[in-house]
């Protein structure tokens, strides 16, 4: 029997809140646990006898909030509760994406997607994967931020391969070079880091900058 992915809600147009819990009830992998108008709210807790242990593992959280809090801010706080971040948001502004990314979110959709695509990002980042959404992928694209480094195609694939478990001889067989090559990339991806502001100095390091800047090997 599959686990039942528990979601949050924060979003401070009410109507879309009753819209959103009639929508996910009817699925039965997921179970809404709290509805907020704030992350404050949210992490507060229901008033009265204490409900579901623990965070939900997935928040679905509304980018622009009318109390004026700062999406960044939002999407940290809820991550350091032990959940994940989904963004929502009525439109797909690259500025925006990239800075939720940077935020640590796992994915962000706009509110036009149907219910299907919803329930298919909830369940991916709820598996750690990340939620690969259209507006995601053309903001990761262009994304020509200092704080993003320019890679080349090949190293682009020996850091995804490396930072992925690979050791480096393996990286190195995949991309059909040698080690020696495969680690002069690896040096490069380093330095084009460090010269960003984003040191990578370990293994842990890279596979941490390959998630922030959903880096693909292709």
């Amino acid at each position: 029997m599959a686990r039942v992915i528990t979601v949050g809600v924060v979003d401070d147009d009410r109507m879309l809140l009753d819209g959103m819990r009639s929508w996910l009830g009817g699925v039965p992998e997921l179970r809404v646990l709290a509805m907020a108008a704030t992350v404050g709210e949210l992490l507060a807790g229901p008033a009265g006898p204490p409900g579901p242990p623990g965070p939900p593992d997935v928040v679905l959280l509304d980018l622009l909030l009318r109390d004026g809090s700062a999406p960044a801010d939002n999407i940290r706080r809820v991550l350091r509760s032990g959940s994940r971040v989904l963004v929502i948001s009525t439109v797909p502004d690259r500025a925006r994406v990239i800075e939720a990314l940077r935020a640590g979110a796992d994915g962000y959709l706009t509110k036009d997607n149907d219910l299907p695509t919803l329930v298919a990002a909830i369940k991916d980042v709820a598996a750690g994967h990340g939620a690969h959404s259209p507006e995601l992928a053309f903001a990761c694209a262009h994304d020509d931020g200092p704080a993003r480094p320019r890679l080349s195609p090949r190293e682009r694939q020996v850091l995804v391969d490396y930072a992925s478990g690979m050791t480096l001889k393996s990286a190195a067989r995949r991309a059909g070079i040698t080690v020696h090559t495969a680690k002069d990339y690896l040096d490069r991806v380093k330095a084009k880091y460090q010269q960003a502001g984003r040191p990578a100095y370990t293994k842990i390091d890279l596979a941490e900058r390959v998630r922030e800047d959903r880096i693909d090997g292709s």
